[in-house]
């Protein structure tokens, strides 16, 4: 799903469905349904989220996506077995690519250690 071409209504709703204990929740229960790839992507751009270098904008972008990512239902609930994600992954993946250039080695690095101490 790509975020840039997504409508910004539709955007300033699923970024009200963001809060930082929302997405805990979403994490600590799904992780393992979700799978590595997906909370990984989660992970990084939340910590990019969390840096106060990350520019507004790019928290923005991060805050809807991860609404998204937190919505119960969206395009494809996360209950359906092995694909339920997959829609979550695809937005998860263009934010990535649209906040990229701020996405520091440090936020990879919180990530993979997270990762680690998870899986």
């Amino acid at each position: 799903m790509n975020l840039a071409k997504r409508p910004q209504k539709k955007t300033d709703e699923y970024s009200k469905k963001y809060s930082e204990s929302s997405f805990w929740t979403k994490i600590k229960k799904y992780a393992k349904s979700a799978g590595k790839e997906v909370i990984e992507k989660a992970m990084i751009l939340y910590f990019c989220l969390k840096d106060p270098d990350t520019p507004a904008w790019a928290k923005s972008v991060i805050i809807g996506t991860l609404g998204y990512f937190i919505l119960p239902m969206d395009s494809i609930p996360d209950l359906t077995p092995f694909i339920g994600f997959s829609d979550d992954l695809g937005a998860l993946a263009a934010a990535l690519g649209i906040v990229g250039f701020h996405i520091k080695k440090v936020h990879r690095e919180m990530a993979k250690d997270k990762m680690d101490d998870w899986f």
